[in-house]
């Protein structure tokens, strides 16, 4: 089997986790829309507490408990997952700004920004090359991002610290030697005092909005820990088997389907600059996909392949 054959024998193994992954993530703002009246930072609170018994349940169904607490003792791969938690933290706390605020289109074009950020960062720390059609993707998508400094500099922040955070996040969970689900219970684990800290001030000041204040709602903080294992799961095991490259192709799916859903469902108001700079950035997109499917056709009629 040629080396071209078996990078995409990879990505094959990957793919099916990663179309799961970020659909979900795609339809997650309806789930976090019920959760409104929470302020944000209780709901990324519950999202780490709830998350971490899931992770264990999950964990000993596997017989990986073993892999957990060797990670645990194991200070490289702890100091690496250290910075992928904060980076997660900071991620799903801006999302949930972004979805509580009406921004979610914001949210969406941070994650069409990502694969293009993915393709930059396999550039500098993974020693992959880019392309001319990726390079000219990239130049694209900056000239549309330089269009919101004029018209939409209130949300850039949103859609800028998404794409990068994700970005850093997975390619620090491709290289860590660790297993998706271990490592993400280790990322709760780190993350877990600060956030019973949190929720535990919400519970005491009792102001009738969060967890214990009405059993709907409870129970929604609750499943947000499913909400938030079940795609980070799929995705780290994706990230595992897939080039960076092609994990973030896929990554498309899930900012589209927000995309139509801050339109149609939660009716955002398009401003002339978003709409310039989504013009930009689906040409960029085109661009890329076209330089992927010319490889990929390319690795097929390989003799040998």
């Amino acid at each position: 089997m040629t080396q071209q054959t078996a990078a995409s024998a990879g990505d094959r193994g990957g793919l099916p986790y990663a179309l799961l992954a970020y659909g979900l993530w795609g339809f997650v703002p309806l789930f976090f829309k019920l959760l409104a009246s929470v302020p944000p930072i209780e709901v990324l609170a519950q999202r780490i507490i709830w998350s971490l018994p899931f992770c264990f349940l999950i964990m000993a169904f596997r017989r990986q408990i073993g892999d957990y607490l060797g990670a645990l003792k194991d200070w490289r791969v702890l100091r690496m997952l250290l910075a992928s938690s904060v980076l997660i933290a900071i991620n799903w706390l801006v999302y949930i700004h972004a979805i509580f605020t009406d921004h979610v289109l914001a949210a969406s074009l941070g994650y069409y920004l990502n694969p293009l950020v993915n393709v930059m960062l396999g550039m500098v720390f993974l020693g992959e090359r880019l392309s001319r059609l990726q390079m000219l993707a990239v130049a694209i998508a900056a000239v549309g991002v330089a269009i919101l400094l004029g018209g939409a500099l209130d949300t850039l922040w949103i859609s800028l610290t998404l794409a990068f955070s994700f970005g850093v996040y997975g390619l620090i969970r491709k290289v860590v030697p660790v297993g998706s689900l271990p490592g993400l219970a280790i990322e709760t684990t780190v993350l877990l005092p600060v956030s019973l800290a949190i929720a535990g001030y919400f519970i005491w000041a009792g102001d009738g909005r969060g967890f214990g204040s009405d059993a709907g709602v409870s129970w929604l903080l609750a499943a947000g820990g499913v909400v938030t294992a079940v795609p980070l799961l799929l995705f780290a095991t994706a990230a595992r088997r897939m080039s960076y490259a092609a994990l973030g192709f896929v990554q498309f799916l899930a900012p589209t389907i927000q995309f139509l859903l801050s339109l149609f469902v939660f009716g955002e108001p398009l401003k002339p600059a978003q709409l310039a700079c989504f013009l930009l950035i689906w040409t960029s997109i085109a661009v890329f996909s076209f330089d992927i499917w010319r490889k990929l056709r390319a690795e097929r009629m390989m003799p040998g392949a």
